[in-house]
């Protein structure tokens, strides 16, 4: 895809979306730890959901130190309605005792220190980066950005790390932290994984899938 289309689709989603970034990452505050633990406590489950633990939990345990030494059963008890929670709440402390034990309590803000963290990759190492320490050291790709990448046109593989490396290139390094967020929003309002509002879509001029297949299937 050119850049100047990128740059346009950008545009339009920022009009579309101008509160995407009211995600639990973002409304954590910028405390790193809270970014970390609420980013690996997203996947496979809504912003809202996430949000609705959110209190109780730091409210328990407001620091790595506190949260490293939680007992799994009375993390899984607040997280409970999350989807995963068993996985969820062994991450979650054991991320909080590598920050401890391995970085004095401060989560690191480089991507090699973070993905030694259990329970981060790289899409939750962008996140982090992003949100709490303000660095666009790439993009990070979760099931909505791998989707639309490949539906709109920005990416011809399933390959995350693939993914990433071609929005990198179509897009500024200023724009990554925000792309993710707009991508996202867009995904789950309107480029839906089973029936895409394609008529309404904002982007559709720009869109690979409404330009070659939905077209061709009103003709």
């Amino acid at each position: 895809m050119k850049q100047k289309d990128a740059e346009k689709i950008y545009s339009l989603l920022l009009r579309r979306y101008p509160d995407s970034r009211d995600s639990p990452a973002q409304l954590s505050g910028g405390s790193a730890f809270q970014v970390l633990v609420l980013t690996i406590l997203s996947a496979q489950t809504t912003d809202r959901a996430v949000m609705k633990v959110k209190e109780v939990l730091f409210s328990a345990f407001p620091t790595p130190s506190a949260l490293a030494k939680a007992k799994i059963d009375d993390v899984e008890t607040i997280i409970h309605s999350l989807g995963y929670f068993h996985a969820k709440a062994r991450h979650i402390i054991a991320a909080s005792q590598v920050i401890m034990s391995d970085f004095g309590g401060i989560v690191p803000d480089t991507m090699e220190d973070l993905l030694k963290i259990p329970g981060v990759g790289r899409k939750t190492a962008n996140i982090v980066l992003y949100h709490a320490h303000g660095l666009n050291e790439g993009i990070a790709v979760d099931t909505h950005v791998r989707r639309l990448s490949q539906r709109i046109g920005f990416s011809n593989t399933d390959n995350v790390t693939v993914i990433e490396r071609d929005l990198m290139t179509a897009f500024p390094p200023e724009q990554w932290g925000d792309l993710t967020d707009l991508l996202i929003a867009h995904g789950r309002t309107l480029c839906t994984a089973k029936k895409p509002k394609c008529e309404i879509c904002p982007i559709n001029g720009y869109c690979r899938y409404f330009q070659t297949v939905v077209k061709n299937v009103k003709k």
